[in-house]
């Protein structure tokens, strides 16, 4: 291998080996996780549109926290 890469490797270790030493999420603060300007959907609407035009191509329903299947089995 050649010198840049392994340079580039190295660094990419140390910066990535600094995620794994960040401490959990305490009780407390994931209230804010809760917040609407949190959530990743801005358009609630539109994300029931985009999920019903999703089942009703894969004739199935369930799947987005809906237990079952089309199939009828559970």
């Amino acid at each position: 291998m050649s010198r840049a890469t392994v340079c580039g490797v190295f660094v990419a270790s140390v910066l990535l080996s600094g995620c794994g030493q960040l401490p959990p999420v305490q009780p407390w603060e994931k209230g804010q996780l809760a917040k609407p300007y949190m959530v990743l959907d801005d358009d609630p609407l539109d994300q029931k549109l985009v999920q019903h035009i999703y089942f009703s191509k894969e004739s199935a329903s369930g799947g987005a926290g809906v237990g079952g299947g089309g199939c009828g089995c559970n």
